[in-house]
């Protein structure tokens, strides 16, 4: 058996992730409110394959993806003032219609961190951190006990899991991108980039407890930072069309503006599908070979550790 990393001490190691920054999530800091919604994500993959019972580890996943969701609401806006952020001063990026949009998503961002501190406050979060270290104990305490003569144990299981985790999440993956038009179409494109999410972190869960790097780690972040800035021009620029719709006719020169924003960020959008298009190879040729990865283990179901 190959050396490997104890389920329990990675499901520690992601718990600790998750609560290092609670204390300042309410504080307005978008780095930290992105590491504390990744860290949600990360413990996600790794409840339904470390060996809990499935009604808790169901339960730990739902209240960790309520969690991400509301996390998330703050996390779009915080990405959108970025943006804004960076486009000041360039040319081709109307001033005017940066401060029309900036101001809007300001507003938004304040309204929406203010809910944040109300449904999810840092109690709340506590709580359920407690609730993951319980439960990575009794994880711990049964990876304890020896295994009979003939049956497997918890060492053995865990990585097959991980195996069959991560051919299941490149089949679909695989699917996915072969279901996408080669035409520029951004909810097929969205699609592709949540399948990326979902296998760079099932290869990143296994790579982590073989202690053994993963070159495709890299090429699917790649991929998935190229989709998720392309989403995150698309968002802004839906952004950037309903605050035009909202100006009066007295606001002709702000109107113009925003309508040569949305113009800029369009061609934006179809830079980048090109990007995608020329890497796609690459992409696909990752998901079929550890699509064709042979789980350790028969009778270990892929679908039933997703």
């Amino acid at each position: 058996m190959r050396k490997s990393a104890a389920r329990d001490a990675v499901f520690r190691r992601r718990v600790r992730a998750f609560s290092r920054d609670l204390d300042r999530i309410h504080d307005g800091d978008a780095v930290v409110l992105h590491r504390a919604r990744v860290a949600s994500r990360r413990l996600r993959e790794v409840l339904p394959v470390v060996g809990l019972e499935r009604d808790e580890a169901r339960d730990l996943a739902r209240r960790l993806k309520k969690v991400a969701r509301r996390l998330g609401h703050v996390r779009k806006l915080d990405v959108l003032a970025q943006l804004i952020g960076e486009f000041h001063g360039r040319a081709q990026y109307p001033p005017i219609a940066l401060r029309e949009v900036g101001e809007a998503v300001a507003a938004a961002r304040a309204s929406a961190r203010e809910r944040l501190a109300t449904r999810l406050p840092t109690a709340k979060l506590k709580r359920l951190t407690r609730l993951m270290e319980r439960a990575a104990k009794r994880v711990g305490s049964s990876s304890q006990h020896r295994p009979r003569h003939g049956v497997r144990g918890p060492k053995q299981t865990w990585l097959w899991a991980l195996d069959a985790r991560s051919v299941y999440r490149a089949t679909a993956l695989q699917s996915t991108i072969q279901m996408t038009s080669l035409l520029y179409v951004p909810e097929q494109l969205h699609e592709v980039r949540i399948a990326v999410k979902k296998l760079r972190y099932a290869e990143e869960l296994r790579a982590e407890a073989l202690h053994r790097p993963s070159r495709d780690v890299a090429v699917l972040r790649v991929a998935q930072n190229l989709l998720g800035r392309l989403h995150d021009l698309e968002v802004l620029n839906t952004r950037v069309r309903d605050v035009q719709s909202q100006l009066s006719a007295s606001h002709q020169m702000a109107w113009h503006q925003l309508g040569l924003l949305a113009r800029t960020l369009e061609g934006d959008c179809r830079r980048l599908h090109g990007r995608y298009m020329r890497g796609r190879t690459k992409l696909v040729a990752i998901a079929l070979r550890i699509a064709g990865r042979v789980p350790q283990g028969a009778g270990v179901n892929a679908r039933a550790v997703s």
